[in-house]
C-alpha cells in the first residue's frame, strides 16, 4: 500500500498487520495506536527547500561521530531505518539510535529493536510537532532510554534531554556552535560544530 493510500484510510491495524506491511514497503511508517503513519508525509515539498540535504548531513553527522567513539565498546549505532517499539501500540524510527550492552528485538528478523539507549530525532516541518509533543512523551516513558537529543535544522539550536528519574527529564539547550554535548549513558562527546557540519542555512531562516 502506498503512503498516500495509508495516510488517507481510518482503518485500524494490528501490530502483526503493521509489521507485515512495512517488512513488504519501500517506504517508511510509524505506527501510533493502530494508525499506520507515514513518516514524511510532505517530503517533497521539504527536499524542494534544501530540507532533505540538511537533514541527512545532520544525521549523518551525528551517526559519524557517534560510531566512531563507540568503535570497539559493547554498543551498536543505527541510522534512519532501524525500527524502534516504543511501547506495544507504538512503533517508530529514529534518525539515530544507539543501543548499549545486549541489543534486544521483536523476533528473528532482527528489525525491531526494544531497548534503545539514546535516540536523536532531527526535526522537520512535516514531523517537529509530533516529534517535541507526543512522541518525546512517548521516548521519556522508554524504560531503556536514557538520553534524547532533538536537533533543529534550520538554526543552532540542540535540546538534549537526560533521564533522571522515571518520571523526570533534565532539559539542556546549545545554540552555540562552540559548545559540547555529553552524552553520559554512552561516554561520548559531540560539539554542536560537529552536529552541523557542512550544513548551510538559508538567509530567510535566520540563524
Amino acid at each position: 500500500m502506498s503512503q498516500q493510500n495509508l495516510a488517507r484510510t481510518d482503518k485500524l491495524y494490528t501490530v502483526e498487520e503493521y509489521l507485515a506491511l512495512e517488512r513488504a514497503s519501500e517506504e517508511k511508517h510509524e505506527y501510533i495506536d493502530g494508525k499506520i503513519i507515514p513518516l514524511r508525509e510532505d517530503y517533497d515539498v521539504e527536499a524542494m527547500a534544501g530540507a532533505s540535504r540538511r537533514h541527512n548531513l545532520i544525521n549523518g553527522n551525528v551517526f559519524g561521530e557517534l560510531r566512531n567513539q563507540l568503535k570497539g565498546k559493547n554498543c551498536e549505532t543505527y541510522i534512519s531505518d532501524m525500527r524502534v517499539r516504543l511501547k506495544p501500540n507504538r512503533y517508530g524510527y529514529p534518525d539515530v539510535v544507539v543501543v548499549c550492552g545486549e541489543p534486544q528485538f521483536a523476533d528473528d528478523e532482527f528489525d525491531v529493536l526494544l531497548n534503545p539507549t539514546v535516540v536523536i530525532e532531527t526535526l522537520s516541518a512535516s514531523t517537529r510537532f509530533r516529534d517535541k509533543t507526543n512522541k518525546l512523551e512517548v521516548y521519556q516513558k522508554t524504560d531503556s532510554l536514557k538520553e534524547c537529543l532533538l536537533i533543529e535544522q534550520t538554526k543552532f539550536r540542540v535540546e538534549h534531554y537526560i533521564k533522571q528519574t522515571p518520571t523526570q527529564w533534565l532539559l539542556r539547550i546549545y545554540e552555540n556552535a562552540a559548545e559540547t554535548i555529553t552524552l553520559d549513558s554512552i561516554s561520548c562527546k559531540i560539539t554542536v560544530a560537529d552536529i552541523y557540519a557542512q550544513v548551510k542555512f538559508e538567509a530567510a531562516e535566520g540563524n
